[in-house]
């Protein structure tokens, strides 16, 4: 085990003494514990490892002596103390890691957000990484079958593949079962796109009842768009899915792009949007790379490079022809 590794179990077991100490737990203390689970989910492993075998070893209620209150208080200090720190040496060694896995992955649900304009990685107790992009909302539990729903916005996948535990999507009605995959899932409100990047993944809309209506396997450089019962699926050549994934960077990427694609990408990172006045305006097409928080150098250039007209209003900028 690393050197960091024994920290966070330290760490954790510092916690659960002070948890179980008589009368020095307080709402300002479950509020830092709750702030140290939230910075990893090695904390939350840690903890949970630690307190499981904690509860059952059944060792609280025999911690009682019938001595006076000073002296019952320290020896049940000194006693959850010892208890705690062999409890973490055995974690150490994994005794109780099976116990710990198996709570941790029936029973908790993960949820991971991110703002307008917001840009998250997180990673999976299973290893599995997660990039999520501006206003997005996925929620994750680990178990037999791993499941993430995305119920909103825009999320890079990078799967640890085990093939006794499905990694599966869940977008509404559509299901994106990972086969050893790096994807790209994107969800609006009236369709689900997924960009298959390496590996393959099968792509299902089922109806409410579970039933499957359409499904296909998709291998790298395939595009599936889904919108109502219908899927389509394309192929497209290596940059063009780069450019998609430019957001990682923070930049957004268009190559002979229109204005009203272009400007309806914008607007997804940003509070202060922009508006194409008119149809003449929205077919023309615009090629560069721009920072995804920057709508105003873009109202720049669609003015000085290709004529557009510009307004700035409150919270808005209109562009015409």
């Amino acid at each position: 085990m690393s050197n960091a590794a024994k920290d966070i179990q330290t760490r954790a077991a510092d916690w659960l003494m002070e948890r179980y100490e008589a009368g020095s737990w307080n709402a300002q203390s479950q509020a830092e514990l709750d702030a140290w689970l939230a910075q990893s989910p090695a904390h939350r492993v840690a903890y949970i490892r630690l307190e499981t075998a904690w509860g059952r070893t059944h060792r609280l209620a025999a911690m009682r002596v019938p001595t006076g209150e000073e002296t019952q208080k320290t020896k049940k200090r000194q006693s959850i103390s010892t208890a705690i720190q062999a409890l973490a040496m055995l974690a150490f060694a994994g005794v109780f890691g099976a116990v710990a896995a198996n709570y941790l992955l029936a029973s908790h649900e993960l949820t991971f957000a991110t703002t307008t304009g917001g840009h998250k990685t997180v990673r999976l107790a299973d290893g599995t990484q997660i990039e999520l992009n501006t206003d997005t909302l996925v929620r994750a539990t680990l178990g037999d079958t791993r499941t993430v729903w995305l119920d909103r916005g825009e999320a890079y996948f990078q799967v640890k593949h085990d093939p006794a535990h499905p990694f599966v999507v869940i977008a509404g009605d559509r299901r994106v079962t990972d086969l050893g995959t790096k994807f790209l899932a994107r969800r609006d409100p009236d369709r689900l796109e997924v960009d298959v990047i390496q590996g393959r993944v099968r792509f299902e809309t089922t109806m409410n009842d579970g039933t499957k209506i359409r499904s296909a396997l998709l291998l790298p450089g395939n595009v599936a768009v889904a919108t109502g019962q219908s899927l389509f699926v394309t192929r497209q050549p290596e940059q063009a899915l780069a450019n998609r994934l430019s957001w990682r960077r923070g930049v957004l990427i268009f190559d002979h792009t229109t204005m009203a694609a272009a400007v309806a990408d914008f607007n997804r990172y940003n509070r202060e949007k922009l508006i194409v006045a008119d149809t003449s305006a929205a077919r023309m097409k615009i090629d560069g790379t721009f920072p995804a928080n920057d709508v105003e150098l873009f109202a720049r250039v669609a003015r000085d490079i290709l004529g557009l007209h510009i307004e700035n209003r409150e919270n808005e900028i209109v562009i015409a022809r």
